[in-house]
């Protein structure tokens, strides 16, 4: 079994992306920011950025959904740094393909400046981008731009997914 990872900063559309994604593939998704705690929830809506000490349990609670799971799944979750989706994947004990949402910051700010409801503000972006890791040659994964149509972005997702399945 596979799971993959839709990964970014926030307000780059990880929730849309990974909810059509599985939708296309008919599989289920996992939204990790459900899986925060109510600390982490509350540090975030005041502005402060998490720490590792932040994120660890949560990391291991996405993993263990991921680790249970009796089919595959699409997850949302950031996954900035390398030793996170290494953890993500050493709890969950399966094979997990990363899909980075990326484009410039300008553009996604806009984005994070126009949703309405989120925990995150704008105001965390910065740490976020100072945080990520991009995906490097070892790790099973892509990077998306997503200044195009979500049609596009979730086309090139399923294209990543279909090919990490065939060559498994």
């Amino acid at each position: 079994m596979n799971h993959f990872v839709i990964m970014g900063v926030s307000g780059c559309g990880k929730s849309t992306v990974a909810d059509l994604l599985a939708k296309r593939l008919n599989t289920a998704m996992i939204e990790a920011d459900a899986l925060h705690s109510a600390a982490n929830i509350e540090k975030m809506r005041r502005g402060d950025p998490l720490t590792d000490d932040d994120r660890w349990p949560w990391l291991a609670r996405v993993a263990t959904a991921m680790q249970e799971s009796e089919t595959p799944l699409i997850v949302s979750c950031s996954a900035l740094r390398r030793s996170y989706r290494q953890c993500l994947s050493d709890v969950a004990q399966v094979p997990i393909g990363f899909i980075h949402l990326h484009t410039h910051r300008d553009v996604i700010a806009e984005r994070m400046s126009n949703r309405k409801g989120h925990f995150m503000p704008l105001s965390l972006l910065d740490s976020q981008i100072e945080l990520l890791e991009p995906l490097q040659d070892d790790e099973r994964g892509v990077v998306v731009d997503i200044d195009k149509t979500i049609e596009f972005v979730v086309d090139e997702a399923l294209l990543f997914v279909r090919k990490s399945l065939s060559i498994l």
